[in-house]
């Protein structure tokens, strides 16, 4: 008998490739329940899943992948008291968050020749926003604690505060934990410079949106969300009051999807034995070749995905789900 897979049905480019080796079943988000999950071994998920003893206990499953780069709805210490092995996609689509702020500092008026990019934290996304920063010819300014503490010299990491007074635009890329929670509070927010710009595409709860929308007024912020607070429930006043609103799609490229895929097929194969066939799908980032801001803004239309949202902000989760995922920077 094949082992069961639960699989979340808004993750692409598994078709034909999982039916040999697994009897598959393919649920929307909300479908995924115990009963559901109960004699699965394996569970295929997105960051609407979360996979912790709610969930699990008392089920088969033994191995559950997402196809993201966050892991926070991820219950890691009780996945691994019960031995449940875990994948997630580390920088699958880092290059496409990169594209989305690149973007989002283009039309927000930010000028690599004179103005300076504060960045917070330097993983997978914030890497590349750094790289193509640098290669663009702004001062960039980086911040990232657990990078500095593990003794990497690549950088003169500085502290929130000092990154925050200093820089023209402040771009956030940490996962969302207890020591990120409200990282950007009212206290740093109040040490932003006057209009400067400030995007969040890392995840809603790393800034204060309350504070945010208060002190956006007070020093003439430019404002660029695509993560949000609470989502899907939105501040609507947010909502109306940033200059780039978009629903939670920065990564959504039509190659990071592919090597989320990539990954996930790779955990299976990893952890059930079998040989999965990838073939066909994105491989890792290679930088472009020919990185100008024209390019960048030619790449993506930011504003028309802003203008879709505003019509159907009731619609975040259709609008995520259905979105038509665009190519990234070449």
């Amino acid at each position: 008998m094949k082992p069961l897979l639960i699989i979340d049905n808004a993750i692409p480019f598994l078709e034909g490739r999982l039916d040999r080796d697994f009897d598959c079943r393919i649920l929307r988000p909300a479908e995924i329940s115990p009963d559901a999950v109960k004699d699965a071994k394996g569970l295929l998920v997105r960051t609407r899943t979360r996979c912790n003893a709610g969930l699990l206990e008392g089920s088969s499953v033994d191995f559950v992948a997402t196809g993201t780069i966050g892991m926070d709805h991820f219950d890691i210490p009780y996945l691994e008291s019960r031995h449940i092995d875990w994948q997630n996609a580390p920088g699958c689509n880092a290059p496409a968050v990169a594209q989305y702020v690149w973007r989002a500092l283009a039309q927000l008026g930010f000028d690599p020749k004179s103005h300076t990019l504060g960045v917070v934290g330097k993983g997978n996304v914030g890497s590349i926003v750094t790289e193509w920063g640098r290669k663009l010819g702004a001062e960039v300014l980086v911040c990232d604690p657990p990078r500095k503490d593990a003794g990497f010299s690549d950088e003169e990491y500085l502290q929130l505060d000092e990154l925050m007074s200093r820089a023209d635009a402040v771009t956030f890329h940490t996962p969302l934990l207890k020591s990120t929670h409200h990282l950007a509070g009212r206290e740093m927010l109040e040490k932003l410079r006057r209009g400067a710009i400030i995007i969040n595409a890392a995840r809603g709860g790393v800034i204060d949106e309350a504070a945010l929308e208060e002190i956006m007024e007070k020093k003439g912020l430019k404002v660029a969300i695509d993560t949000w607070e609470g989502e899907p429930r939105l501040n609507r006043r947010m909502l109306e009051k940033a200059d780039i609103a978009t629903f939670h799609i920065a990564g959504y490229s039509r190659q990071g999807k592919e090597r989320a895929s990539y990954a996930i097929l790779s955990g299976l194969e990893r952890h059930f034995g079998v040989s999965l066939d990838k073939s066909g799908l994105t491989g890792p980032y290679r930088s472009p070749d020919n990185l100008t801001l024209e390019a960048i803004r030619e790449s993506y239309d930011i504003m028309a995905d802003d203008a879709e949202f505003r019509r159907r902000p009731e619609d975040f989760e259709s609008l995520r789900d259905n979105y038509q995922l665009r190519e990234e920077l070449q």
